[in-house]
This record gives structure tokens, C-alpha cells and sequence, in this order.
């Protein structure tokens, strides 16, 4: 009968603990799910900045995280920002081919649209009013999906080696289309970097690390005045 009473016992108390086990276990696991809905939280609250362009936005021959836009995110992390960077650069990237991949980015709203690109247009002696009507019609339909996205235009600059007008008349696009189509203009993506050898890579195009720190300072006062 003792023996009896002993095996109830014991039983009561496996059953007790192993309750208990289970009660915990659905804690944790609820502890869990609430923990990966907190981050999905998190990340859906941070608002979008996109870097759409060519090689000099893809980092060409750096780590992209100590391009200029990895060095904005940094910034804004720094500063306890809700906004995420998105690079969308891609090397070898004409303004013709942005507009052909510019839906896939247009995505996920952006807050700020960096548009640069039309370097590779230059360099190629691209027709100059292909350029410009490209990067009005990237602009428009950027506009046109998100009316209140913030939008650069990032301004460029190339060598004479299409001849003196040629060069002359493609810097003029970008201050045009900045001001026909209303937005914010950085007059020269590469200030005080293009042509120097000690702040690009041999080719003399795409700057270092050390070049893409002087972009980010040229870059960062057009981002954080649209904040």
C-alpha cells in the first residue's frame, strides 16, 4: 500500500514537471516570436534612402560598406536615424539601362532618391538629349508612383575625349534638369577627387576609399538637409 501511494506520488511529480516544462517552452517560444515581431517592427519603421546610379555607387573596386553610401549609412547610425541605404548602383550602368531597372527598386517606397547616373553616357559620346530625356523620365516616374519622395540629382562631369562642346554641353544637363524638373541638384558628384591619382584607382575614374570619403562630404549635406 506504501510502496502504492510512493508510485502515485512520484507520478503527480513527473507530471507536475513536465507541465511545468511545457508551460515554460511555450514561453520561451512566445518570448521568441514576440522578440522577431518587435525586429520586424523595427525595420518596417525605418524610412528608405536610395542611392540608384552606376560604378561610382556600387563601390567599383572597394568593399561597398567604405563606399560613399555605406559611409552614410554609418552616418546615420551614428546619429540613432530611422532610415536604412540602399545601393543601387550597378557598373556600367547607362541611363538608358537605370530606366529599364528602375520598377524593381521602386519596390519599397523611397524617402530619398539619389539619381546618379549618365557618367557611362558621357564616356560612351551617348547623345546628349538621349541623356537628359532619360534622366527626366527616371525622375517623373519616380514621381509619379511617390509624389512625395525627396529626390538629388547627383551632377557629373567628364573628360574632353569627345571633343570640347561635347563635354561643355554635358555638364550643362544636369543643372537643366534640376531645374525643369524641380529638384535638389549636387553640382559635381566627384568635387575635388576627379583627376586627382592619390584618391582614384589606376584606371583614373573610380575613386578609392580614400576618394569615396571626400564623395560622402560632398554627398552627406544634400542627405541630411532632407531629413
Amino acid at each position: 500500500m506504501n510502496k502504492a501511494r510512493i508510485s502515485i506520488s512520484l507520478l503527480l511529480v513527473l507530471i507536475g514537471i513536465l507541465t511545468f516544462s511545457c508551460s515554460e517552452s511555450k514561453k520561451e517560444e512566445s518570448a521568441q516570436v514576440e522578440t522577431h515581431s518587435e525586429v520586424e517592427s523595427s525595420t518596417e519603421k525605418k524610412q528608405t534612402i536610395l542611392f540608384f546610379g552606376n560604378s561610382l555607387t556600387a563601390g567599383y573596386g572597394i568593399d561597398q560598406e567604405v563606399s560613399f553610401s555605406g559611409l552614410i549609412q554609418d552616418k546615420i547610425d551614428s546619429l540613432g536615424l530611422d532610415y536604412r541605404v540602399i545601393n543601387g548602383g550597378l557598373s556600367g550602368e547607362t541611363t538608358a539601362g537605370g530606366l529599364s531597372r528602375l520598377d524593381w527598386f521602386l519596390e519599397e517606397q523611397p524617402e530619398i532618391f539619389v539619381l546618379e547616373l549618365g557618367g557611362n553616357d558621357g564616356l560612351r559620346g551617348i547623345q546628349l538629349s538621349e541623356t537628359k530625356s532619360n534622366l527626366e523620365k527616371i525622375i517623373d516616374k519616380v514621381r509619379a508612383k511617390f509624389p512625395d519622395t525627396k529626390i538629388i540629382l547627383a551632377g557629373m562631369q567628364i573628360p574632353p575625349n569627345m571633343g570640347q562642346e561635347y563635354t561643355d554641353e554635358f555638364k550643362e544637363i544636369y543643372p537643366k534638369v534640376a531645374q525643369e524638373k524641380e529638384v535638389t541638384l549636387i553640382p559635381f558628384l566627384l568635387e575635388g577627387v576627379a583627376g586627382d591619382p592619390d584618391l582614384n584607382l589606376p584606371d583614373g575614374i573610380h575613386p578609392t576609399e580614400e576618394g569615396h570619403k571626400i564623395v560622402y562630404k560632398t554627398v552627406w549635406p544634400f542627405i541630411e538637409s532632407n531629413l
